[in-house]
């Protein structure tokens, strides 16, 4: 359950103290929440200045996504005149994605669009010079997604779509500049595709019922023989790359035979590998390619930070020069064609994310864009890496921010991330920044399952939906409230897709650690749940079943009963606030009613908030405002902290919110 990318939000600074116009739910003898100016929820929450930038393969342009009147669009600017950005497409409604690549033609960008949050994203692409937009995909209920790029065919892409089969994707090669199509590949049983930079297809995997993948290699009669297997446990952390310039090496990151994924380079007549980076404490998950050879020039893993190594010597001065310029973290976006600059994205923790330019000759960084540019001189808190054991002893991983250093015995919200097979990483956290400015402590875990700490640390979350993957989350409670710094009394739950399903495993696992909980998109029956699963999901669906527990069995299907929470819910008497976007198709509305339901027939106090125009997560930032108003002065009445009153005007202004139940129980929502 991959959460989309949330929405990114505008900018708005207010001066008012921590007593004007506040909420202040009366606080037991704990300590109170210290004096401080409240940052409007528009600040972190609103559209930023930039959500996503890109250069082109020449090196004259940048493309960015930036609000036009109020909704994401794409931009464009001379890399040298950056004044003279214009936008290139004004879509009113739901904001474009922020994916988008640029054609070697460096006129043209193809960008990705969806309805609603059906996830069926459709790509187009617009001349940089002209503005003509030109569709590439089905206009509606198709999914499709990038396949390769090529300097050898400046004006054409690999896409995949699933228009002739809604379960798998076919592959074809597109003009970008006439939108002409042509079939490449009709897939009937392959999850994923690999090609090269001749556009061949070369790989193509396909699931087992065990869960692991078998990678077939397409011979050129069309024949299809074993290249690699991938076994269940290393799918997460094992993932082909691309192919080298000529062809004859493949590279990937490769968990197989050890338990953190390295980067591994094979060769493909010999099958011979060899490694060219690896980290002892972390999964590489990161690498920058040149983009004529194709060949790694650097890699990188999160353990807490990010940490790069240089793969080509002819890099390394590079690497140097970019880290030493920033005290953040970097991301090495991509390298011009004719590699001289490199694009870098830049993350800190208590200032907002940057891209900035890098010149290899020169050694020199410029900056280009913030995120979020008002975020200057805000009282943000630093993202405090830590680790704790959990209860039998495997180490886990997560990240705190207190509201004032070394503050103490504080309400504390745990905020889990989805997934599950995903990870929190270090940098600019908008939730948290939130949090904390209203007095509240903010722990985020890496549980078991999380990817990026090795395949040992996956597989221990195989057929543990609701048990140990709960019990890492009862152990951080645990570790915060023996160093001090959590109040035991009031602490909440804040969680979204996987973090939803552990929301209501609280609610109705154990509920007397919790004084509330916020469920987002939550999973509260794992069989209605993976019966209702999108077609796309069904190829690899076997993963799932093995991890979490099979519904065509009689065996598997008691198991996945017992680990629902809506099985559980007679234990449940918290309040509780459940948030759903009726357009999901990851975790559907039945899901938040079947456990509405449940709640309401027990009188336990539920509140239940919808948005009827989206899906599985906030496109639209005026949702996400109206969201975060409600959340903000739930967690207030029940934990204490700060809040800034819900005004409706202000903070509904363009939602689609409706509050289905409940509006009595949330200070603001009734009147």
């Amino acid at each position: 359950m991959h959460a989309i990318p949330s929405s990114r939000r505008r900018f708005l600074v207010g001066t008012a103290s921590l007593t004007a116009g506040l909420i202040l739910p009366r606080l037991s003898n704990a300590q109170s929440p210290p004096s401080r100016p409240l940052v409007p929820r528009e600040t972190f929450f609103g559209d930023p200045d930039v959500a996503w930038a890109q250069l082109s393969f020449d090196g004259a342009w940048v493309a960015y996504v930036a609000p036009v009147d109020g909704v994401r669009n794409l931009w464009v600017a001379p890399v040298g005149d950056l004044k003279g950005a214009r936008p290139l497409t004004r879509v009113t409604d739901r904001p474009i994605g922020s994916f988008f690549q640029w054609a070697y033609t460096n006129r043209h960008v193809v960008f990705w669009e969806e309805r609603d949050g059906d996830e069926n994203w459709r790509a187009s692409s617009v001349d940089i010079h002209d503005g003509t937009v030109v569709p590439l995909t089905p206009l509606r209920g198709v999914r499709s997604w990038l396949q390769e790029v090529s300097r050898r065919f400046p004006s054409e892409m690999l896409i995949s779509h699933n228009e002739r089969d809604k379960q798998f994707f076919d592959l074809f090669r597109i003009d970008v500049v006439t939108g002409n199509s042509t079939l490449l590949f009709e897939n009937s049983q392959f999850v994923r595709l690999a090609t090269d930079d001749a556009f061949q297809l070369r790989l193509g995997s396909r699931v087992r019922k065990d869960g692991s993948v078998e990678v077939l290699e397409r011979r050129p009669s069309g024949a299809w023989v074993p290249f690699l297997s991938i076994p269940r446990g290393d799918v997460d952390a094992t993932r082909v790359l691309d192919f080298s310039a000529d062809g004859k090496t493949l590279y990937l990151f490769d968990a197989r035979d050890r338990d953190k994924a390295a980067l591994v380079a094979v060769d493909v007549a010999t099958r011979r590998a060899r490694v060219l980076a690896e980290n002892p404490d972390a999964d590489i998950t990161r690498v920058l390619l040149h983009r004529v050879t194709r060949h790694p020039l650097a890699a990188g893993a999160m353990v807490d930070r990010r940490r790069w190594q240089v793969v080509d010597r002819s890099f390394a001065a590079d690497l140097k020069a970019i880290e030493a310029s920033t005290s953040g973290d970097v991301e090495l976006i991509g390298l011009t064609a004719d590699a001289t600059r490199v694009m870098v994205h830049v993350q800190h923790d208590a200032a907002s994310p940057e891209w900035v330019l890098y010149d290899r000759a020169t050694r020199r960084i410029r900056p280009l864009f913030k995120a979020r540019r008002r975020l200057d001189g805000l009282p943000l808190r630093p993202l405090e890496p830590v680790t704790f054991p959990a209860r039998d002893g495997l180490r886990i991983q997560g990240y705190l921010t207190r509201p004032a250093p070394d503050a103490k015995n504080l309400p504390m919200v745990l905020v889990i991330h989805g997934g599950p097979y995903l990870r929190d990483e270090w940098g600019f956290n908008s939730t948290h920044q939130w949090l904390a400015n209203r007095g509240y402590a903010v722990l985020s875990i890496n549980y078991r399952g999380s990817t990026g700490f090795g395949k040992a640390f996956v597989t221990a979350a195989d057929r543990e939906w609701g048990g140990k993957m709960h019990d890492d989350l009862i152990a951080g409670v645990d570790w915060a409230v023996a160093r001090g710094i959590a109040d035991p009394k009031r602490i909440g739950f804040y969680g979204g897709s996987y973090g939803g399903y552990a929301a209501l495993t609280a609610a109705t696992k154990t509920p007397e650690v919790f004084a509330c909980i916020v469920d987002i998109y939550g999973i509260a029956n794992l069989l209605t749940f993976m019966a209702a699963i999108p077609p796309y999901w069904a190829p690899g669906f076997s993963v799932w079943k093995n991890r979490i527990g099979d519904p065509d069995t009689e065996e598997g299907r008691a198991f996945l009963r017992e680990r629902s929470p809506l099985t559980h819910i007679d234990r449940a008497f918290r309040p509780i606030l459940i948030v759903q976007g009726l357009k999901d198709v990851r975790v559907t509305r039945a899901e938040s009613e079947q456990m509405v339901t449940a709640l309401r027939r027990r009188n336990v106090p539920v509140t239940y908030i919808v948005f009827p125009d989206e899906g599985h997560g906030f496109s639209k930032p005026q949702n996400q405002i109206a969201f975060r108003a409600v959340t903000e002065a739930f967690l207030a009445k029940h934990l204490g902290g700060a809040a800034q009153p819900i005004d409706r005007p202000r903070d509904f202004a363009g939602s689609s919110i409706a509050v289905e139940v409940g509006a009595d129980l949330v200070p603001g929502l009734t009147g």
